[in-house]
């Protein structure tokens, strides 16, 4: 049955999805940088922070002293770059967060923030290892073959697959070995923060662990970002015909 979202400013939407399509459409008319000058924006915004912390108990309030005003930045990490709302309070803290989460209401679970983790402690390698790859075999306009329809692809139209184990599968795997399939021991992950837009392992010999265990199992290859993921998920086991070397 439809989920119905009604924040506290009186906006009702009959469905989850044409409320997160509301504030993805709003992400999109504003550039990197920018604030939210609209009114209804900037009300729409603050009711939705409200949803968030009503919602997100185990992390710190978005809103805290007082939202002064919303603007649109981009979140880079190793290996990624989105952009997204952030937050200036009354105080001048800023924060982001995530649209997406408010509406839906729901925090990340623990095995979310895991897999985040252990993303976060693989992303420097992936991304060296995509550059040796493109440098190694790629042709004079610097494009390789992607690994299921041969056409050429450019670095950034290239995605890094993992062709077979997933990488859920390789977290799941790495905690069955640590005997973590249930529960992960308290003061593994790093707890929510303002600005911290990604889990990471606490300790760093949990992390160097996982890249270990992902350089022994994962075989990697390169996709076009363009079509190929749909199709890449739907091969069980394939066959990599040009393997990226981590």
């Amino acid at each position: 049955m439809p989920k119905a979202i009604t924040l506290s400013n009186g906006r009702t939407w009959d469905t989850q999805g044409k409320a997160l399509a509301h504030f993805k459409e709003m992400l999109a008319r504003y550039s990197d940088g920018s604030t939210v000058e609209d009114r209804a924006d900037h009300d729409d915004l603050i009711a939705l922070v409200e949803r968030y912390d009503e919602a997100i108990t185990n992390a710190p309030s978005k809103t805290g002293s007082g939202i002064e005003l919303f603007m649109r930045r981009r979140n880079s990490g190793v290996g990624y770059s989105t952009s997204g709302f952030w937050l200036r309070r009354v105080d001048g803290t800023e924060t982001d967060f995530s649209y997406i989460s408010a509406v839906k209401g729901e925090p990340k679970s623990d095995a979310q923030q895991f897999h985040d983790a252990c993303r976060a402690a693989v992303a420097q390698e992936l991304v060296a290892a995509k550059k040796r790859h493109f440098a190694k075999y790629g042709d004079s306009l610097g494009r390789i073959a992607c690994d299921i329809t041969d056409e050429l692809v450019a670095y950034d139209e290239a995605h890094m697959d993992h062709a077979y184990p997933t990488f859920g599968q390789l977290v799941q795997s790495f905690r069955a070995a640590r005997g973590w399939q249930h529960d992960v021991p308290s003061g593994t992950l790093t707890t929510p923060a303002d600005g911290q837009t990604t889990t990471t392992f606490i300790d760093p010999q949990v992390a160097d662990a996982f890249r270990q265990f992902h350089k022994g199992a994962a075989m990697l290859r390169v996709v076009s970002k363009s079509q190929n993921l749909s199709m890449a998920s739907g091969q069980r086991k394939p066959k990599i015909k040009r393997p990226v070397e981590l």
